[in-house]
């Protein structure tokens, strides 16, 4: 029976990686890639990491394919813009005082709360959890929301920093790309 599910999940794995490979067309190359995810999953299961198989189909079927389907939505694979063209007139000076504002937001939250990390999680007691069945599990949360919150939220910082940065690579005029690779 293990071989059996061993088998259709690599076959899984297999037919979703050729299908992200080969697609000519951006939302079906994003849904070979749930399968490859999805058969990745059923292999932590078979081999006990439920943990693993639960973030695998959260974080990375459901949260960053989403996201990869929501940026390729945004970016209308379909049709051209013209750039020259602004829709709002106040966008661009609207823009940069919410993102003024939304940085001295930030800079005063890192200010004043700094300390207040350091003492939650100098404080926190890891109890004795050789015993208990989801023990990985605890201790894995414990580390990852009171020593490594900051590393964690910079992470989050940077996947939204690298949206923005595909949709403004993306959005280049077809002339301007033809331009440059001359």
């Amino acid at each position: 029976m293990e071989l059996f599910v061993f088998g259709c999940a690599a076959l899984m794995v297999v037919i979703g990686a050729v299908g992200v490979i080969t697609r000519k067309h951006p939302v079906h190359a994003a849904l070979s890639l749930v399968l490859t995810l999805f058969g990745v999953a059923v292999l932590f299961v078979a081999q006990q990491a439920h943990f693993l198989a639960a973030v695998q189909v959260i974080v990375y079927a459901g949260a960053i394919v989403v996201l990869f389907l929501f940026v390729i939505m945004l970016l209308g694979v379909d049709r051209v813009e013209n750039l020259r063209t602004e829709p709002l007139a106040a966008q661009r000076p609207l823009a940069v005082a919410v993102s003024l504002g939304l940085i001295g937001i930030l800079v005063a939250a890192f200010a004043t709360g700094s300390g207040v990390l350091h003492e939650r999680g100098a404080g926190l007691k890891i109890p004795d959890l050789a015993n208990e069945s989801d023990a990985n599990t605890t201790q894995l949360a414990q580390s990852i929301f009171s020593q490594y919150v900051v590393a964690f939220e910079v992470t989050s910082v940077l996947l939204v920093v690298a949206v923005v940065g595909t949709v403004l690579l993306a959005r280049r005029t077809k002339s301007a790309v033809t331009e440059n690779s001359k």
